[in-house]
């Protein structure tokens, strides 16, 4: 998956999960970020446990899935190491 393809996916996944967990935020960059890293969590998670093969391929509606799902995952643990804030 090209660099654009992982920004992409990143910022739709990020937004999606900050949208889903409620908080502060991390602006934009930060969406990006904890997409683009919850994507690669995401991934790692959905082959390690379900064995899908190569889960990040373009930008499709199970791509966006599973980085959706890391980037909540990551946002989690985030939280949990610097204490929620409401």
């Amino acid at each position: 998956m090209g660099i654009l393809s992982w920004i992409i996916v990143g910022l739709i996944a990020g937004w999606l999960a900050g949208e889903l967990m409620r908080g502060s935020g991390f602006g934009v960059v930060g969406d990006i970020i904890v997409g683009i890293v919850g994507a690669l969590l995401g991934g790692f998670v959905a082959t390690a446990l379900f064995g899908v093969p190569d889960p990040l391929t373009g930008i499709d509606f199970t791509t966006i899935i599973v980085a959706f799902l890391g980037s909540v995952i990551l946002i989690a643990i985030l939280r949990a190491l610097r204490g929620a804030r409401v």
